[in-house]
């Protein structure tokens, strides 16, 4: 049984709700640049908590925005990448970077 849809007042609302938080923007930034174990993103990211990644990594699936990809080994191998549909948040996530190294070059001490 499907859960029902989320009412959105507007569509930055979706986004934020897809995207927003802490560290769902540095785990898709990180994940576009090719699949990622889960301690190389803890690694790359710093600072994150395993619970935290975790949920957010889980968070992520549920929205289809990351595959999840566990191999029969011992101990189990898990990769994570983003999907087509993930991807689609690349040029969003390129204008929050270039906007992010226009504040910091214009940060005045």
């Amino acid at each position: 049984m499907s859960s029902p849809r989320k009412e959105y007042i507007c569509a930055v609302e979706a986004t934020v709700d897809v995207m927003g938080g802490k560290w769902k923007p540095l785990i898709i930034h990180y994940l576009l640049g090719g699949t990622k174990r889960f301690g190389e993103l803890r690694k790359l990211i710093g600072g994150v908590t395993q619970r935290s990644l975790t949920l957010q990594l889980r968070q992520l699936e549920v929205d289809g925005i990351v595959n999840r990809e566990v191999f029969p080994e011992v101990p189990p191998r898990v990769e994570y990448s983003l999907t087509g549909f993930g991807t689609t948040l690349a040029p969003i996530l390129e204008a929050m970077k270039q906007w992010g190294e226009n504040h910091i070059a214009n940060q005045q001490y």
